[in-house]
């Protein structure tokens, strides 16, 4: 194998080198060569390809980003957050007290899903997993938030078959519960479904463990799955590009995983921690070892110096630079000193996990990586993983943006009888986007390790961190797409929102932001407009509501041609519980308890699903934000939640109240009579916008009848406004099934409630 060494490369540099292949500009070559002071090698040409990829680099979106870092002292300073880790780590820290501290995080895995979803998806999981591994942490759970195109275009079934069974597929064999997430189909992401996964895991405060190649002399240690020729420049360069209508034009293999190899890896990680055997462990996901050496290197105070030769491989015909780029799944790279290398290795042949020392920790301030001996990368580490190219991509409000915002959903038609009401209800309840979604999650373990406290489909997922004192978090991931298309700024904030609400009726603390923020095309100004927008909208609610960004993920060229999705930022929100046992369920479990409506109602169909389903209209100014009423609200369910107030919450967003009311009825079988003639008055609204309007910062509560004096006298006193709509009722009608009777709607039977509810992603996916 004839190779193209860092002499060969001083020697001829005139050679033509495919760095637009590669994803390169003109420009980023030319710098990469002043870098060096000669052309790259063919290594070198990949490392930097992949690390100033846009996926890897962050290079259109860096100068957005800084909002998050600099709103990050504010959001702590309103807030009761300690942030052990956060941003620019593989995964952010927080503490929950008692010593216990959780680390979180999002990321996406769009693009590789729609090219092979199966793989793509389960992947996902995978990688996200192992950041959370590299903090030192157990893995607890996972959740993830997914968007497909149009129910009924012939390739939807493709991908969510694919999709569903992946997610499903990796996190079962791996063990670990899926507690919650999200399930979204509209046309905009016909030709780039949104694949965002969660995990969360828990350490005491003296495990954390972060990522960077220290001490000269220490050892660099490669293990787990060998090196193949699966996702050579995968998600770098697939999540880098935009789909052109007949496909990606770069179609490297999607990685392929192995969840039981990735169980053995977490056991053998865990006690490689335990022992005190390694400085510091760093995965390899996106851009593989590229990524590993440049970044441990580039954070460590000196340089490094492998062995190419050394890597383990599948494939033994894989050249330098593919060894770099291919992102191999269930590989892991380690810190360690000499005098514990024996140890470590003990432990890695113990689980039955291959290892391979590559090379060390040295004092020249430079990545050398040789093959065979002969040197083929020499540069300093930094420009490859932390001084890539930063750009300010033009951006510019869209011009066809007003029109949209004058088409207001509140001028449509609105139902003139009680008939047509229930007819809407009926058909709201069945939707794709609001119907039930155990078509989906049945196929996750949602309680596999045995702490789960709650999972899908209640508001939020909720795990036991520590099984003696009942201590453990709450999560929700949510995002609004539509809200999001019509006004990205407070599109965030309503995600936000409604993440923070979800965990907030739980009885938890809400203290933390995990994100993925999907959009389309960096140079299109529009799309690059709708991101600044998102960023900033969300950074400025981050500290309203006390709770920082400690890291997320960012996915741009989720386009088809010319065609962009809507901006999709989704927003995982971490809360604390001192006690899971007196977390609030979403679902009322016993008749003869009030009904209670907690927030104010405003005339907001704009972006709502009743706009949506009734009309197929998309148009006006989403709900009105306020983060202040989201406080508020989640201070009284904390405090209902302490005092053994309430026996069931369910917060108000898709759909309305009627679907939390739907919702609530279907969770246990228990139906209700609900009026709303006090909230009409009060809120000077008409029984469309009560039943399907989204405004904010409101809950259905189930009051114990022996506490509702008290309830409603804490909710006077912190001045949550809160109006008695209804009583749980399980006596049923003349058939004797439990109902749910709405006023000036109609009586729903629950059975006919759940058929519809249930029904349909079984009838359309089989």
């Amino acid at each position: 194998m004839n190779v193209d060494s860092v002499s060969t490369a001083a020697a001829t540099p005139d050679v033509e080198q495919p760095w637009a292949d590669l994803g390169l500009r003109a420009e980023e070559y030319a710098r990469i060569r002043d870098i060096l002071r000669r052309r790259p090698t063919s290594a070198e040409l990949a490392m930097y390809s992949v690390m100033w990829s846009e996926h890897c680099s962050y290079k259109s979106s860096k100068v957005h980003l800084r909002r998050f870092g600099d709103a990050t002292p504010a959001a702590l300073a309103n807030g009761s957050t300690t942030m052990l880790a956060g941003i620019g780590e593989n995964a952010g820290v927080v503490d929950i007290g008692d010593g216990w501290a959780v680390t979180f995080k999002a990321e996406s895995h769009n693009h590789p899903s729609f090219v092979e979803p199966y793989q793509g998806a389960a992947t996902g999981v995978g990688g996200i997993i192992r950041d959370i591994i590299a903090m030192g942490a157990r893995p607890v759970a996972v959740m993830d938030s997914l968007r497909f195109g149009a129910v009924d275009h012939p390739d939807t079934a493709r991908v969510v078959h694919g999709v569903v069974a992946g997610v499903g597929g990796y996190g079962n064999c791996i063990g670990l519960p899926n507690i919650g997430g999200e399930v979204y189909f509209d046309p905009s992401y016909q030709g780039n479904p949104l694949v965002n996964a969660l995990c969360v895991g828990a350490l005491r405060h003296e495990d954390l463990h972060l990522a960077n190649a220290t001490g000269l002399g220490n050892v660099i240690v490669l293990f787990g799955a060998r090196t193949g020729g699966d996702g050579i420049g995968g998600v770098s360069v697939l999540a880098s590009e935009t789909f052109e209508d007949t496909g990606p034009s770069k179609r490297p293999a999607v990685q392929v995983g192995d969840p039981f190899r990735e169980k053995l890896l977490i056991e053998c990680c865990l006690e490689l921690f335990h022992a005190g055997v390694v400085e510091g462990i760093q995965d390899l996901g996106g851009a593989g070892l590229s990524c590993a050496t440049s970044e441990l290197a580039s954070a460590g105070d000196g340089g490094m110096r492998v062995a190419l030769e050394q890597v383990p491989l599948r494939d033994p015909s894989l050249r330098p630079e593919e060894i770099l780029m291919s992102e191999s799944q269930e590989r892991m790279m380690a810190v360690v000193r000499p005098d514990r290398l024996e140890e470590f290795l003990a432990i890695t042949d113990r689980w039955e996990v291959e290892s391979a020392v590559l090379g060390e920790v040295t004092d020249t301030g430079r990545l050398e990586i040789t093959w065979h001996g002969e040197t083929v990368v020499d540069v300093p580490p930094r420009t490859v993983a932390h001084e890539g190219p930063v750009y300010e991509r033009p951006y510019a409000r869209p011009d066809w943006l007003d029109a949209r915002q004058a088409d207001r959903a509140e001028d449509l038609p609105r139902a003139q009888d009680g008939s047509a009401l229930r007819e809407q209800v009926l058909a709201m309840v069945a939707s794709p986007n609001l119907c039930s979604r155990a078509w989906v999650t049945d196929q996750y373990d949602r309680y596999v390790l045995g702490n789960t406290a709650m999972a899908t489909p209640d508001d939020a997922g909720i795990v036991r961190v520590d099984e003696t004192t009942g201590r453990g978090v709450a999560l929700a991931l949510d995002g609004n797409g539509r809200f999001a298309a019509l006004d990205p700024f407070a599109g965030a904030q309503l995600a936000l929102s409604e993440a923070y609400r979800n965990v907030g009726v739980t009885g938890a603390v809400p203290i933390a932001v995990t994100d993925c923020l999907n959009a389309g095309s960096p140079e299109e100004p529009g799309a690059m407009w709708q991101f600044a927008e998102v960023v900033r909208g969300l950074a400025e609610a981050t500290v309203e509501l006390g709770t920082p960004v400690t890291g997320g993920n960012v996915s741009f060229y989720n386009s088809t041609g010319d065609t962009a999705i809507h901006p999709t930022p989704v927003v995982g929100v971490l809360g604390v519980l001192d006690d899971v046992d007196r977390r609030i369920p979403s679902g009322w479990s016993a008749a003869g308890q009030a009904l209670y409506l907690l927030g104010t109602t405003r005339d907001e169909l704009s972006g709502s699903a009743w706009a949506e389903v009734v009309h197929g209209h998309l148009g006006g100014l989403p709900p009105q934000v306020d983060l202040a009423a989201e406080r508020l609200l989640a201070a009284v369910m904390l405090a209902a939640s302490r005092d053994g107030l309430v026996d069931a919450a369910h917060d108000v967003s898709d759909g309305g109240l009627v679907q939390a009311l739907v919702e609530g009825c279907l969770r246990h079988g228990v139906g209700a009579r609900i009026w709303l003639d006090g909230l009409l008055q009060r809120d000077g609204v008409d029984l469309t916008a009560a039943l399907f309007g989204e405004s904010v910062a409101r809950a259905v509560v189930a009051v114990l009848r022996s506490e509702e004096i008290r309830f409603t006298d804490v909710a006077t006193a912190r001045g949550l406004p809160h109006v008695r709509i209804g009583v749980t009722d399980d006596a049923g009608g003349p058939a004797g099934r439990p109902e749910l009777e709405i006023t000036g709607v109609g009586t729903f039977d629950l059975a006919e409630l759940g058929t519809a509810h249930e029904g349909t992603l079984p009838r359309l996916f089989g």
